[in-house]
């Protein structure tokens, strides 16, 4: 399978990469956890996407400088991961999956700590603590205990730690995770608010398609440590789609016709109570060809209607025909 990538028209696309990969591999033992891993990311609201032991985590912390790769290089936000990690963790934040918070402190004290990690002074961190606190939510809290946090709150405190030293990227692993449907959603929206309002890219490394398609404008798809797919997610034009073609005439000519032009075309299902044809939609100049095929086979095109691709198409498509790929090499 060749996989492709789509820079589309992005966000701060004339500028440096986000991220550069170049034949990334990491093993533990005979497990395979990245396999030959080649990527370019634009600064975006990126969704990094796959199941549960796909590699995302391992991708992570690999670009974070945290685990040496076996071979391979990579480059955040134009630092080498391997000889400057230490850069790499001074221009990019990190919100990791696991609690790790120190229930004992306060909300304002811990954030405050993490910003003089970074290299403000005292003062200056307390403020800047204070001010990224009321930006996700926690003003009133942020001189209460941690361990009274609901789940929700303990989040926001480790997005707020993520943010406070003014990063370029961040990295969120599984960011509503444990999280209750409305906890959930305000911190979608505290995500986008993120990448929209204070300019920082995110990666959003999740198992859940739903959260990538609602803060994402690109996506990137593991599968058992491989790339499958790394694409932009700005509409139909990018993503493509389906028609639904109803026609009076004879059905099988009209598909053989299209087909003839290097359309495909497959039979819908009965959904209607009539035989309809699903016409994949790649390029505009496909319901040219529609058109012009019904006027030349004298059929009367009774109705066309739109299917787009949704994430979940692509995502099953494509891990789909990756793991053929691979049980037909074994």
């Amino acid at each position: 399978m060749h996989v492709t990538q789509d820079a589309g028209s992005m966000p701060h696309a004339d500028e440096q990469p986000a991220i550069d990969v170049r034949g990334l591999r990491k093993s533990f033992g005979s497990f395979v956890a990245l396999d030959d891993i080649r990527l370019t990311v634009p600064r975006a609201a990126v969704g990094l996407l796959g199941a549960n032991g796909a590699g995302k985590t391992t991708l992570i912390r690999t670009l974070l400088g945290l685990i040496s790769p076996d071979s391979g290089s990579a480059s955040v936000v134009g630092f080498d991961t391997r000889a400057e990690g230490t850069k790499v963790r001074e221009f990019v934040g990190y919100m990791p999956e696991a609690e790790g918070l120190p229930t004992n402190t306060t909300a304002a004290d811990f954030v405050g700590h993490m910003a003089e990690m970074s290299g403000l002074p005292p003062r200056a961190a307390r403020q800047r603590a204070a001010d990224v606190l009321y930006q996700v939510g926690l003003a009133e809290e942020r001189y209460r205990l941690i361990k009274g946090f609901s789940t929700g709150m303990r989040q926001r405190v480790k997005l707020a730690q993520a943010i406070v030293h003014d990063p370029k990227l961040i990295f969120l692993d599984e960011p509503t995770s444990g999280m209750d449907p409305e906890g959930r959603e305000e911190m979608l929206e505290l995500i986008e608010r993120v990448y929209r309002q204070l300019g920082i890219a995110v990666v959003v490394s999740t198992h859940i398609l739903e959260d990538v398609e609602k803060v994402c404008n690109y996506v990137v798809i593991l599968d058992g440590g491989r790339l499958v797919a790394a694409q932009t997610l700005g509409g139909l034009d990018v993503i493509g789609g389906e028609a639904i073609v109803h026609i009076d005439g004879d059905q099988d000519a009209f598909q053989r016709g299209l087909e003839s032009q290097g359309v495909t075309v497959r039979p819908a299902d009965l959904e209607m109570g009539f035989e309809e044809l699903v016409v994949e939609v790649n390029d505009e100049a496909v319901y040219d060809l529609i058109r012009d095929l019904a006027v030349e086979q004298g059929a009367s095109l009774r109705s066309l209607r739109t299917r787009s691709r949704s994430l979940e198409d692509i995502y099953l498509g494509t891990v789909g025909e990756m793991r053929e790929e691979v049980r037909h090499r074994v």
